[in-house]
């Protein structure tokens, strides 16, 4: 049995989807009752509701589970607290395989978010556990939270330099690296960072948006006051709000550009490029992949 921590958000769906493709059994831990029906229909998946904050969930979601997927609520103010909770319960229950979904570069102070996930790699590494660590870059998918300004108004936003160079990388190809992760030998001790292809500004982004809609595409910079005005209404925790400006900044400073070997050597083929997934989701291709349910 492999628990899923976090399945109801994008990434727990795509993880749980490509383990269900593999016919592997599979629980699945959810914040809310009605998320239950994201995997009603799915063969081989079981469901828990319940938060990380209480460690009577964590305990008994773990019982009977060989492996665990640690996903943690996104920008969360005390992740280290229960990710450490969990490491520790994952010990006590006979948790055989502990892989944690971290983040490309953690070591960084200077994004606090980051930070707590390098403390959580370090507890995983004198914990005793067979664990992987996983570090993924930023999601290609986010676009998608702005695809309707995208095909209506030929824009997007964002709050940091349209010139800041990233390895954007496909949740999908995220997702099925840790299913072979979760459902092969050999990674024991692992630390797997989780790029694309390409490193991108988001000028290059809309030029690939460009020619994949048929109409010109404009990414556009705002002022981190204006991103941050807009998360305050929306109601985004301080903590996450503090956090995520930081990450901004460093963005602007440094980008995020890491490399695809790593990916593509668990994948067996080419990491997925900007271009196939806009003509994937936005284009006339398939569908957006969803969760099974």
């Amino acid at each position: 049995m492999i628990l899923v921590t976090g399945a109801a958000g994008k990434t727990g769906r795509a993880v749980v989807g490509q383990l269900v493709s593999r016919r592997l059994p599979v629980r699945a831990l959810v914040y809310r009752a009605e998320h239950e029906a994201l995997f009603r229909s799915a063969d081989g998946v079981e469901t828990n509701v319940g938060a990380l904050e209480d460690a009577g969930v964590t305990e008994r979601a773990m019982e009977g589970a060989q492996t665990v997927y640690f996903i943690c609520p996104n920008v969360h103010e005390f992740e280290f607290v229960l990710a450490a909770t969990a490491i520790e319960l994952a010990r006590r229950s006979g948790v055989e395989r502990f892989v944690y979904h971290s983040v490309h570069l953690p070591a960084v102070e200077e994004m606090p978010h980051h930070w707590q996930k390098h403390l959580v790699e370090q507890a995983l590494s004198t914990s005793g556990l067979d664990y992987t660590i996983l570090q993924p870059c930023t999601y290609m998918q986010n676009i998608l939270g702005q695809r309707t300004r995208i095909e209506q108004e030929r824009e997007f936003e964002v709050p940091y330099s349209l010139d800041a160079r990233m390895s954007l990388v496909d949740l999908e190809d995220v997702a099925e690296a840790a299913a072979t992760v979760l459902s092969t030998d050999g990674h024991a001790g692992a630390t797997y960072e989780l790029c694309g292809p390409e490193a991108l500004s988001h000028r290059d982004v809309a030029d690939v948006l460009t020619a994949e809609l048929g109409h010109t595409v404009s990414g556009r910079e705002i002022s981190p006051a204006q991103w941050e005005g807009k998360a305050r209404k929306v109601g985004l925790p301080a903590y996450a709000i503090d956090s995520l400006l930081e990450m901004f900044a460093y963005y602007d400073s440094h980008g995020f550009v890491g490399d695809a070997g790593p990916l593509e050597k668990l994948l067996d083929r080419p990491a997925t490029d900007l271009a196939g997934f806009a003509s994937r989701t936005l284009g006339g291709g398939d569908s957006e992949r969803a969760a099974p349910g």
